[in-house]
Order: structure tokens, then C-alpha cells, then sequence
């Protein structure tokens, strides 16, 4: 009668935690429980009984909770989720060279509930070891609040890769071609505002970032100043930026996207440094804020039709090389980089990284031959328990 009665105790305490939440366990609850179920084993006295194994209860946990985990792959690249092929062509380069768990961005539609579509890039992301920025867009600010609860709940049904789940909450809001004809910072600011909560309220592993800005962006009738926005926008909302988990940038290399990679400031791929001192010195934001890079790149001559106002692939093919190499991967507050974009049609077709029959430009076959870091983020494991039956030997 002992033994059963502990038998039953330790399946009680079993089938609890999976109530609980059992089925997905981090790494301290799954230790925990463990070192409780040999607890209650050890109450055990040397009686001779007869046990099989003949109930199971599987499990999801990750291997660790460091959202700056060390062995980190910064390589990424700009992707779109209606493309199935971009997302080898994408792995191939993010993850060459010795390389695991490199980065693509994921345009998303926050009135998209396509399930079928959006599985499929599970699946891939998962299997093909990429690691997704999903970039919110579209938005019906009179209805941005059913919206973003939803996007949040939809998004958060899918098996995510890893365990952090990185948010980036609308795109270069501070130029109307991107806001709805108009500059906002306070109706961008309160947006933001709630999409952090409504998906920090959904789970605690989104990573939220704000919506990157133009950077090189004048102040005028259809824009405003990144550092004049980012002002505006933390006296609207006070505190708005302590609330944000990364910072997005869109670290171009101006004029006309042909700089020096050499270069610093507000026009060239160190565009994050300025907007990380003005969050410090300026609006006094004490979180140390980790980067990524989320549109960055230069435009080449080559495209469907030939652009001599761009520089010639061979150039920018060393210019990315420079970049990452001199500039990035020196970088730790640097998380990510992904460069704009994979394939468009003109007149964008001037930034892709593969032409419209999808052979790569030389800036692409340059970065899969850089060494690459192995990553080891916090990944999603799956386990089983076996839940003992025990009978006394008669």
C-alpha cells in the first residue's frame, strides 16, 4: 500500500505540472520537478514489486532563457513570407560558411490570418535554422487595437524556432510615405505603446523593438527628423522607450545609398551609434539597448535595367565585406544584420541580392565565403516522461 500510494502521489505531481503548463518547461521547472519526483522515490522501501512503463507525457522546453546568448550569427537578410524559395536562398547565405541560426526579416500584415501560409514558414524557419524578425505593417490605426491583439494571438500559435520572439512594430513611421500621408509621433508613440503590452500580455518571450526610422530623413511638409520624432514621441508617451526590448535601425550608407563604409554619422551604416546616444544623453533611457540592423545596403548598377547612378556590384560586393568584417561583427551591441532585401521588382530591383531568375550578384557569393559563427541560441527540445505503474508482488 506504500509503494502505490506514492506511485499515485508521483503521477499526481506529474499530471499537476502538466496542467500547469507541463507540456512547455524551461530548463529550471523541468530540473525542479525531476529533483521532487526522485524525492518522493527515495520514500521508497527495498519491497519487491513489478513496474512497466506504460503511460508517457511528452514535453517542449528550451535549452536556455540568455536573451544575449554569446555564440551569436549576426548575418541575416531582408525575406518575404509569400516566397517559399527565398527561404533556402536565404540559409544558404545566413548560414554558410560555418554558420547556424543567422537572421531573416519577415514583412507581416497584422490583418493576415493565413494560417496554411504562415505554418509553411514555421516549418521552414525551423528546419532551416533561421532565426525571423517579424516587421508589423498595415495597420488600421482607427482599429489598431483589435488588430494587434489578434496579430499577437496569431502569432504566438505558431512553433517559433527559438525561444525569443523579435518584434519589430511598423516601419520608418516617421515619413509619410510609411504613416498614412502624415507625420504622427504621438499616434505612433501610443501604438507602440500598446503593441508592446498587448504582446508582452500574449508571452513574455516577445522581443519588442520599435519601428526603425529614416534616419536621413529632413524635417519638412512629408517628414520629420529621426532625433526630432524620437523627442516628440517620448513627450507624448513619457518612458516610451525604457518599455522597448532592442532597437531597429535602418543604418543606410547616403547619399543615395553609395557612401563609404568608412564613414560615420546619421547618413552611413554607424547610424545606430547616434540614435543609441540621443536615447541616452537626450532622453535619458537607461536600458542598454541591443541593435539590429533591420534594413541597411547599398544599391547596385545592375538590376533589370542597368543604373549607372548606383555603383557597380563588384564595389559593393567589398563594401558589404568591409562592413561586417569592420564594422559589425566588431560591434557587441550589434545583434543583426539584415540588408534590403532578397528580391524586388523595380525600381527596388537595384537592392536585391539576386536577380529576377535568382542567381545571386557577386555581394552575395562575397558574404557566403566570410566565416560564420555557429549559433547556439536558446532553442525549442522536445522530451518525454515516463509515468511508472507499479503493483506489489504477490
Amino acid at each position: 500500500m506504500v509503494i502505490r500510494k506514492i506511485s499515485i502521489l508521483i503521477i499526481i505531481v506529474l499530471l499537476a505540472a502538466a496542467g500547469a503548463g507541463y507540456k512547455f518547461l524551461d530548463n529550471n521547472t523541468k530540473e525542479n520537478l525531476t529533483r521532487r519526483v526522485e524525492g518522493f522515490k527515495s520514500l521508497v522501501p527495498p519491497i519487491n514489486i513489478l513496474c512497466s512503463y506504460s503511460d508517457k507525457l511528452d514535453y517542449y522546453y528550451f535549452t536556455g532563457d540568455n536573451p544575449l546568448w554569446e555564440k551569436n550569427n549576426k548575418f541575416g537578410i531582408y525575406v518575404y513570407a509569400e516566397n517559399a524559395d527565398f527561404f533556402e536562398i536565404a540559409q544558404k547565405l545566413v548560414n554558410s560558411n560555418g554558420g547556424k541560426w543567422g537572421y531573416v526579416l519577415i514583412p507581416y500584415n497584422v490583418k493576415d490570418n493565413d494560417v496554411d501560409k504562415w505554418t509553411r514558414v514555421f516549418e521552414q524557419l525551423n528546419s532551416k535554422q533561421l532565426i525571423p524578425i517579424i516587421q508589423l505593417w498595415d495597420v488600421e490605426v482607427s482599429d489598431y487595437k483589435r488588430q494587434t491583439d489578434r496579430a499577437a494571438e496569431f502569432l504566438n500559435s505558431f512553433k517559433w524556432p527559438i525561444r525569443f520572439r523579435y518584434i519589430s512594430v511598423y516601419n520608418e513611421p516617421n515619413d509619410e510615405k510609411f504613416w498614412y500621408g502624415r507625420v504622427d509621433p504621438k499616434e505612433y508613440a501610443e501604438i507602440l505603446e500598446y503593441t508592446i503590452d498587448s504582446f508582452k500580455a500574449e508571452n513574455a518571450d516577445f522581443v519588442l523593438m520599435n519601428g526603425a526610422l529614416n534616419t536621413s530623413a529632413p524635417s519638412n511638409n512629408s517628414s520629420m527628423d529621426a532625433f526630432a520624432y524620437m523627442r516628440a514621441m517620448n513627450d507624448a508617451v513619457p518612458g516610451i522607450f525604457e518599455k522597448l526590448d532592442a532597437w531597429a535601425s535602418h543604418s543606410y550608407p547616403q547619399p543615395n545609398f553609395s557612401g563609404s563604409p568608412y564613414v560615420s554619422g546619421r547618413w552611413s551604416i554607424r547610424a545606430y551609434d547616434l540614435e543609441l546616444d540621443y536615447l541616452k544623453k537626450s532622453l535619458d533611457v537607461e536600458k542598454g539597448l541591443p541593435v539590429f540592423i533591420t534594413e541597411t545596403g547599398w544599391a547596385h548598377a545592375e538590376g533589370d535595367a542597368y543604373n549607372d547612378q548606383f555603383l557597380p556590384v563588384e564595389t559593393i560586393a567589398e563594401y558589404f565585406r568591409i562592413a561586417y568584417e569592420e564594422v559589425w561583427l566588431k560591434d557587441d551591441r550589434v545583434r543583426a544584420v539584415t540588408p534590403f532585401t532578397i528580391r524586388y521588382d523595380p525600381p527596388f530591383d537595384h537592392f536585391s541580392w539576386i536577380n529576377k531568375d535568382k542567381v545571386p550578384y557577386k555581394h552575395y557569393d562575397e558574404l557566403r565565403k566570410i566565416k560564420k559563427v555557429k549559433g547556439e541560441p536558446p532553442v525549442l527540445q522536445s522530451a518525454t516522461i515516463n509515468l511508472r505503474r507499479c503493483a506489489e508482488d504477490e
